[in-house]
């Protein structure tokens, strides 16, 4: 079963991974064109980068943050190399977010929304998605790091959860 999961897991992450390195190209060429301006290009455009971020960017997205979070607890994988790969995880997410923001902006403005330099944005995706593979395949010992932090950072409250938070 966990064969399963892991690879569902790498397979919905390899589509995210493609889908954030291709939405900020898409967005930078199709957004710049000329034909923008008529409606078949705009049609076009909207078409391309709203049915490619909804029906298969974040699908593949939340289907592989929701594998891996069952994989971290089917194998209570609880290291200093899992929180920050976590940490690598929610700038991708950020990052994601983001995309979905610009790609409603130029989809509402009908050809007038100045569209940002997306393809900068690869600046930061590029790096991060090195970092998560680095950190999985590596499973660097990362204790030193976390050892710079300070203690009240490390060790747990003893406090309660508040009783609307607590599922049980």
């Amino acid at each position: 079963m966990i064969a399963i999961i892991k690879s569902l897991h790498i397979t919905a992450l390899a589509i995210w991974c493609a889908g954030l390195i291709l939405l900020p190209v898409l967005m930078q060429i199709y957004g710049r064109r000329g034909d923008l301006k008529t409606q078949s290009g705009f049609t076009e455009f909207r078409w391309l980068t709203h049915y490619s971020y909804t029906l298969v960017v974040t699908p593949a997205a939340v289907i592989a943050v929701a594998a891996g979070t069952i994989l971290i607890f089917a194998l209570e994988i609880l290291d200093v190399w899992m929180m920050a790969k976590l940490m690598a995880v929610a700038g991708m997410v950020l990052l994601h977010a983001w995309l979905g923001f610009l790609i409603v902006h130029a989809g509402e403005g009908h050809g007038n929304y100045h569209m940002p330099p997306v393809a900068l944005s690869l600046l930061v995706l590029l790096p991060l998605i090195g970092i998560v593979l680095w950190l999985v395949l590596a499973k660097p010992d990362l204790s030193d790091l976390a050892a710079l932090f300070p203690d009240f950072l490390l060790e747990p409250r003893g406090n309660q959860l508040p009783a609307r938070w607590d599922p049980l």
